[in-house]
């Protein structure tokens, strides 16, 4: 799908400078908890575009994304603006660091990493899968999705941003056939994160990975 108009559907806060947008899917609109789009607008006679995760656990009806806003940024305050009716275009899916049904989903997310770290567990959670978070962040979002996925019966470890990683990995990674490792963030996030899953007697090159630049 190549820049097709897309209608928001809701805008909600989940945390400091951070808002979930669900837009109405289109039709025929087809994607995995973990695939990212690419979202486009004209900006003062400019054509902008930005990538962002879908962090629902389906796009049935909608599908939504975590934004952290930068409000220096030239894309975020656009986003933070919307209201329910307004349209952007929209592109893809893309990515390969997908949900797949796995037996027993395990997330690590640095950062906005945490939006398809949400929409993975809940999906995983809804077709009865295993799901563990481990998530980092020097002011955490989407807390409210974090604590519903645990009462769920997800494991949920939330860092600060200069915890390690390792113990919280050591205790989620457990090697187990149909166990499916994701890591989701900036690159310094994904240097920490392979090395926790290495650390923990997981396989770094069997995760899933998506680099957030």
């Amino acid at each position: 799908m190549e820049d097709e108009p897309v209608s928001v559907a809701a805008v909600e806060s989940v945390g400091q400078d951070a808002i979930a947008i669900a837009f109405e899917s289109p039709a025929d609109f087809t994607a995995n908890p973990g695939q990212f789009v690419k979202l486009s607008a004209d900006i003062d006679g400019e054509r902008e575009s930005r990538f962002y995760t879908i962090s629902s656990s389906d796009v049935e009806d909608t599908f939504e994304i975590t934004v952290e806003i930068d409000p220096d940024g030239a894309f975020g305050p656009i986003l933070a603006d919307l209201t329910a009716g307004d349209e952007l275009d929209v592109s893809g899916p893309y990515g390969n660091a997908y949900y797949e049904d796995e037996s027993r989903t395990v997330v690590l997310a640095g950062g906005p990493g945490v939006g398809p770290a949400v929409g993975i567990a809940r999906r995983a959670l809804a077709d009865g899968n295993e799901a563990a978070v481990v998530y980092r962040d020097d002011d955490p979002i989407h807390e409210d999705a974090l604590e519903d996925i645990e009462a769920r019966g997800a494991t949920v470890h939330v860092l600060d941003a200069d915890d390690d990683t390792v113990a919280a990995t050591t205790d989620v990674v457990t090697g187990e056939e149909g166990e499916q490792v994701f890591v989701y963030g900036f690159a310094d996030f994904l240097d920490a994160a392979t090395s926790a899953i290495d650390a923990a007697g997981g396989d770094p090159d069997a995760a899933k990975v998506e680099n957030f630049g």
